[in-house]
């Protein structure tokens, strides 16, 4: 069974705490890059929530012309 998907805000604060982990250089190399790979999951996972708002706003615009 596949574990649910965060929300917008739940990815990103996941994703901010990512970064100050790997800024602060405290961590060995094997985690970094498995907090890195997991970075660029949630990355991913905010840029589709965007997305979808980004859709659902121009698909409730009206039309020119």
């Amino acid at each position: 069974m596949a574990t649910p998907e965060p929300s917008y805000e739940e990815a990103r604060e996941q994703l901010v705490e990512i970064v100050r982990t790997l800024e602060s250089g405290s961590v060995p190399l094997s985690e970094s890059m498995a907090l890195w790979e997991r970075g660029e999951q949630l990355a991913t996972i905010c840029q589709q929530w965007l997305d979808g708002a980004r859709a659902r706003i121009d698909a409730a615009r009206p039309k020119e012309g």
